[in-house]
């Protein structure tokens, strides 16, 4: 049998810095199953299309990520996937807590999965 994935390595990518914005290229990679060489191309162009910006630590020897969970997707934001997929029920930021009114937008919020939190290790 083939194997696949429902979620793209861009997607598990930008999982695994959701849940770590200071993970490591070499981690990235292990975590995914892809080369560091990939785990850099992807990232690059997570970074590329604005979802991530990437800056030096406080040492300047390893970087640091941050999300831009504000910027839309075809039909949600890099936000509303990573609560879905990242956030456990307990945890998960309420929508008044993200500035994020749904009903203005006219989108409905409708799941995009159920159960547990996708974790990046």
């Amino acid at each position: 049998m083939t194997e696949w994935s429902f979620l793209t390595n861009h997607a598990r990518v930008l999982v695994c810095i959701a849940h770590d914005p200071g993970v490591r290229l070499r981690d990235i990679a292990a975590a995914v199953g892809i080369t560091e060489r990939s785990a850099y191309a992807i990232v690059t162009d997570l970074a590329a299309a604005g979802y991530v910006v990437k800056d030096k630590d406080t040492d300047g020897r390893r970087n640091r990520y941050q999300i831009q969970a504000h910027l839309p997707l075809p039909e949600r934001t890099i936000g509303e996937v990573l609560d879905v997929l990242v956030y456990s029920k307990t945890d998960r930021p309420t929508r008044r807590a993200r500035g994020q009114d749904h009903a203005s937008t006219g989108k409905s919020r409708r799941p995009l999965a159920t159960g547990g939190a996708m974790t990046c290790r």
